[in-house]
This record gives C-alpha cells, structure tokens and sequence, in this order.
C-alpha cells in the first residue's frame, strides 16, 4: 500500500488540479458584485440519510483556497447523518467560501455516498470474519479521495494503483503462457528490480487454484466468478497456505452467502463505481 506521504500527496494534487479547474483566472461571479473585504459564515446542511465523508478533506480544501476561513466540525467523518443535520460551519471571507463551495460539495456528495455503500456492506459482513475491499474501478483523477471514502465507511483498501502490489489477472497469465509462467516471471522481476511487492493471483476454476498452489511466495488467491459450491471447495483446498479473496458481480443480495464460504475478503468495484450522490448543500447563514 502507499505510505500517508504518497496519499497526502495525492490530495494535493487532487485540490489544486479541481480549483485549477473550477476557478481558472477568477470566481467573477464573486468578484463582480461581492467586496473583497466583506465576510460570511455559511453551514454544510445534509438533505439525505447516510455516512458523512469529506468532512476533513473540505477543511484541507477551505485551507488551501484561504488559511485564515474558520471551520467548526459538528459531525465528524463516519458518523451517520440524516436530513437537516449540520456537519459543519465555515467562517470568514465570502469570496472564499464561494469559491471552495463547489469542490467541497462534489467531494462530500461522493464521497458520502461511497462511505455509505461501503458500510452497508460491512454491516452485511459483521460476525462473518470477511472484509470488504474496495477496486480500482474509481473516477479517474480522484482515486484517493474514494478510496479514502471506503475506509471511513468501515472498509478495507486494495492495492491504490499498479505500482504498489502485483495482480495478475487472466490477461497478464494468458499472455505470459500461464499460471506457472507468469507467477515464475514475476518472482523473478522482483528480485531483479529489487522489489518487495506481495502477489496476487486470480484463478477461474479449482484447477487453477491447484496450480497456484505449487508456487511458493503468493499472498493471495483470487477466486474471480466462482459459485458458492466452488468457493468453499478452495477455500478448504487453500487452508492456510494464503489469503483468499471473492470477487466478480458480488451485491447487497449474495455477499453474505460468499463471506460464509469463509474467504477472507470480498472485493467489490460498486463501492466505487454505483453510487448515488448524497444531497449536501452549503447555505450562507
């Protein structure tokens, strides 16, 4: 996984890109009929049920746009909210307040909804032992915020990118020339660019899942699409030898039913990829 410098990094670069975007050479709405010397306060008001998430990342944006607007946090990421809740108050210039305003909405709206989905999930798996990790099925460019959203739902991230654990997938085996093939290639890039990545392994039957096996070094075996039957058949095959994961059109109505199997993480790209926005609106009080 990245380290909290990497992520923090990404953050930053997350803010700067979106008021690089948004306000571009000026909120000239603002500028046109609002002094630059006059002051506001203004409220995060939840007209939705859910989990709040964002909360800390709105105060990184506020502080971004102006260090000296005032944020008072009522409601604290993870917590539940309902409709006419107030997460936060923001005080201080009312330019700038109006220009965060979009960036904090559309970051919190997301990443609510995310947290949201990601704790019902989590609910369903409570007493089972399974955890619920997020994909890399997320909005490109703003990964790090949805990712961080899952965690603040209960969740567990995957791998953040590419660069920082080995995947291989039925693609990148059918195009190195198998399981054993691509496995023995891998291990030895790792040794060769000095690396210490952990290595998953996605299988699609039990017959793979017996090829995996033979090799040493994988830390967990994907079981991509399998039936319940076939899940629990190689999560008894696998016993301690590594961790198992379940992925692949996992919802609301079968996680349960996989979790039982007794894998030991179920991945999910909905947590990300369907979720409906929760409705947040910032009002000048």
């Amino acid at each position: 996984m990245i380290s909290e410098e990497q992520f923090q990094n990404e953050l930053d670069l997350i803010i700067t890109n979106a008021i690089r975007e948004d306000v571009g050479d000026g909120d000239h709405s603002s500028l046109a009929c609002i002094p630059d010397t006059a002051t506001g306060k203004a409220k995060l008001l939840v007209k939705d049920e859910g989990i709040i998430a964002g909360v800390e990342f709105a105060r990184q944006v506020f502080n971004k746009v102006d260090p000296k607007l005032q944020v008072e946090v009522l409601i604290t990421d993870g917590s539940p909210v309902k409709y006419g809740d107030i997460v936060f108050y923001v005080e201080g210039s009312s330019q700038s307040i109006l220009k965060a305003e979009r960036l904090v909405l559309n970051a919190m709206q997301r990443m609510s909804a995310i947290a949201t989905k990601t704790k019902q999930y989590v609910d369903l798996l409570e007493g089972t032992g399974t955890k619920i990790l997020d994909t890399r099925k997320t909005t490109p460019g703003i990964r790090a915020l949805e990712k961080w959203a899952v965690t603040i739902g209960g969740g567990e991230n995957h791998r953040f990118a590419l660069y920082d654990m080995i995947m291989l997938k039925d693609n990148h085996i059918d195009f190195a020339g198998g399981i054993t093939k691509a496995i023995q290639k891998t291990q030895q890039y790792l040794r060769d660019m000095k690396k210490d990545l952990k290595i998953i392994v996605e299988a699609r039957n039990l017959d793979e899942v017996q090829e995996i096996l033979q090799s040493q070094g994988v830390y967990r075996i994907l079981l991509d699409n399998f039936n319940y039957e076939d899940t629990r058949k190689a999560v008894k095959t696998i016993g301690d030898q590594c961790l198992t994961e379940s992925s692949g059109g996992i919802n609301e109505d079968t996680i349960r039913k996989y979790a039982e199997c007794g894998v030991d993480y179920i991945s999910s790209g909905a947590l990300t990829h369907s979720v409906h926005n929760m409705d947040l609106s910032l009002k000048a009080v």
